[in-house]
């Protein structure tokens, strides 16, 4: 393996164990699991995809998408990181000569219908909760449109859709920026990524919840997430939001917000926003073999 592909390895396996360890309200982490998803289930998905995003290029992104979904089925029974494999891959296509920022465009305007395909297909083995049906590309259907157009379609109901169709808007705009400064201001990294989480919420109600409770619900918890990110008892605050999140069991889990996180912690280490954290400060719970 070339250097920068292990490099680039190496980031991906970081970003999804940074978001999966942080203690964030209403997400699995490693004192908390729902019944169908624990910490361990996420630590074998990023196992299993890490050495395969960098396999990602134009004309290879719907390709490895879906390699990267059917290795997660071996090792998970659950849908673990759909959200974050479709964010990362068109990333890890970008030209390592390039920033994602100049390189991602490109990326997505290059995108084809078999790509779309292939990320039906994807879908299809992942088997998310909380998708429904539309009128339109359908993913019980076959695409006509490419993997941007189709993403296009959903941006509206959904936030991973959505940076499809704006050139990763929110990763590059709001998250990075965010999680640079987060991790600049705080002791530690798990309280940058904590924060990063309510920022997210804060500005961009989670599409998860929304899809699942209503966007009522959705944006309730963007404001409870802004009080909490203002609040004076901050832990206070981050126990309180918890609890709420978790009252309804996992219905109100802010899965794309967790998504959203790992592609703005894979860009920020990438580009060198931030410099990773010492692998002593990472609570990382080895699963079995």
């Amino acid at each position: 393996m070339s250097q920068n592909k292990a490099q680039l390895e190496n980031w991906c396996y970081l970003a999804c164990l940074l978001e999966a360890t942080a203690r964030k309200p209403g997400n699995v982490h490693p004192g908390v699991s729902f019944p169908d998803l624990t910490y361990v289930d996420f630590l074998r998905s990023a196992q299993a995809i890490a050495p395969l995003l960098p396999q990602s290029e134009p004309g290879r992104v719907g390709e490895t998408i879906l390699n990267c979904i059917t290795a997660t089925r071996d090792v998970s029974a659950s849908n673990s990181n759909l959200g974050m494999v479709l964010l990362l891959a068109p990333l890890l296509a970008v030209p390592t000569e390039q920033t994602i920022s100049a390189g991602i465009d490109s990326v997505l305007e290059g995108l084809s219908v078999t790509d779309a395909r292939l990320v039906y297909e994807a879908i299809r083995v992942a088997c998310p909760g909380g998708l429904g049906e539309t009128e339109t590309q359908d993913i019980s259907d076959e695409p006509t449109g490419t993997l941007r157009e189709v993403m296009a379609l959903a941006a509206e109901r959904d936030a991973v859709a959505r940076e499809y169709a704006s050139g990763f808007e929110i990763t590059l705009q709001t998250a990075v920026p965010a999680l640079q400064e987060f991790w600049n201001e705080s002791s530690d990294w798990e309280t940058a990524v904590i924060r990063l989480q309510l920022q997210l919420m804060a500005d961009c109600p989670d599409t998860l919840i929304a899809r699942k409770c209503g966007i009522a619900e959705a944006e309730e918890a963007a404001r409870r997430a802004r009080e909490t990110l203002q609040a004076e008892d901050f832990e206070g605050g981050l126990q309180a939001l918890d609890h709420w999140l978790r009252e309804t069991g996992n219905r109100r889990n802010p899965g794309t917000t967790a998504d959203l996180i790992v592609a703005a912690l894979f860009v920020a280490l990438r580009d060198g926003f931030i410099k990773p954290p010492a692998p002593a400060t990472i609570r990382e719970k080895v699963p079995p073999p």
